[in-house]
């Protein structure tokens, strides 16, 4: 055995397993005149038109499959993917923003995306494409706020060590696309998303803070994030006043579970990050490993979960508990780094070299840590 190349191979046949492309296709096909996600039939016949809107690292990559499946009915569209992620479509235009901060180009994208939207009919049929990254390659501020605010609170909020949905909770309050308000511009045309989960525990509504799902949390929620982190005085003074607001009643929620427009909404993940762990721990007793997936849902600060894990590496090899080398132990999920100091470094880099420190002299030991879901960090 080669651990290291081992650890390369396990890790590939993850993300094989979750492939943007072959995702879609699992879920949608076209035959004949139906258009087929996964029990749903539409006849192309009903439809006057078919377009594409997306966003996310994995975006592009999904609408070439769609480009693929629907073929000639498909009339364009837009998706805004990662600066780097991008791939030559034939139909569908591709801008490429910033992440995980949001830039002009992206606000760009939402409001071409948001005008798409706008202009279908019952008749049309909007195919979105969800990805991770989604939320900050969305950007579109509500009414009085600047994208600069939105920006500096992105920053402050991904600093603080929230939590996924504690960050997406305030954005969705000061989006015009997020928090199901995406389904509100296309209604009353038929919508179906296709959904790459980022996500632990696949909530439909965080995932990309949920552009076509009824939102559950709250402006108090948003506020409460805030407020728990300490962030009332490094977020701009018009992001409060928004937040306490909505508080009040005077700018309206978010579209909750029963609003009319989810009534033409169909939402379908297609990929998430349990099934990369399964198609590992595959190929991990393929190798001849003795294996245990851990969990798809590790949270938590990325250098204590790492600690952690290099704990259950070395019992391993000291007492054979919970399972005796040759072994390969598996997770996944979105731990948190809060920044100190001005480093740029992802959760993957803090967490191989925490273990790093932790395994020193552990003859035989490896760790492998990588994302699956594009670049790791900025």
């Amino acid at each position: 055995m080669d651990p290291k190349r081992d650890c390369l191979e396990i890790f590939w046949a993850g993300v094989r397993a979750v492939d943007p492309e072959e995702a879609v296709k699992a879920h949608l096909r076209r035959e004949g005149d139906l258009l087929i996600l996964d029990a749903e039939e539409i006849p192309l016949k009903e439809l006057r038109r078919i377009v594409v809107v997306g966003a996310g690292k994995a975006s592009a990559r999904m609408a070439r499959a769609v480009e693929e499946i629907v073929g000639d009915r498909l009339e364009g569209g837009l998706v805004v993917v990662k600066d780097g992620h991008g791939v030559p479509l034939k139909r569908v235009g591709v801008l490429e923003a910033s992440h995980p901060v949001p830039d002009e180009r992206g606000l760009e994208g939402a409001k071409r995306v948001v005008e798409l939207l706008e202009g279908l009919s019952r008749h049309d049929l909007a195919l979105c494409l969800i990805s991770g990254g989604g939320s900050a390659l969305l950007p579109y501020p509500v009414e009085g706020i600047g994208l600069q605010e939105k920006q500096t609170t992105t920053e402050a909020l991904l600093a603080s060590g929230a939590k996924i949905h504690e960050v997406n909770a305030v954005r969705k309050h000061l989006s015009k696309t997020k928090g199901g308000r995406l389904a509100l511009y296309a209604f009353p045309a038929r919508v179906l998303t296709l959904l790459i989960s980022d996500v632990v525990g696949d909530d439909l509504d965080v995932i990309a803070s949920g552009p076509t799902v009824p939102d559950r949390s709250t402006y108090e929620d948003a506020l409460g994030v805030i407020e728990r982190y300490g962030l009332a005085e490094r977020v701009p003074p018009s992001v409060l006043k928004v937040l306490k607001g909505g508080l009040r009643g005077e700018i309206p929620e978010t579209p909750k579970p029963g609003h009319g427009a989810f009534e033409r909404v169909t939402n379908v993940i297609v990929a998430s990050n349990l099934q990369c762990l399964l198609a590992a721990a595959r190929k991990a007793e393929e190798l001849g490993y003795n294996v245990l997936v851990l969990s798809s849902m590790i949270e938590g600060e990325t250098r204590e979960v790492a600690k952690v894990h290099a704990g259950i590496l070395k019992e391993i090899l000291k007492s054979g508990h919970p399972l005796p080398p040759p072994a390969c132990v598996i997770s996944g999920g979105e731990t948190t780094v809060t920044i100190r100091g001005k480093g740029k470094g992802g959760r993957n880099q803090e967490f191989a070299l925490q273990a790093a420190l932790e395994i020193a002299g552990w003859e035989g030991a490896v760790v492998f840590s990588a994302g699956t879901d594009g670049t790791d960090g900025p």
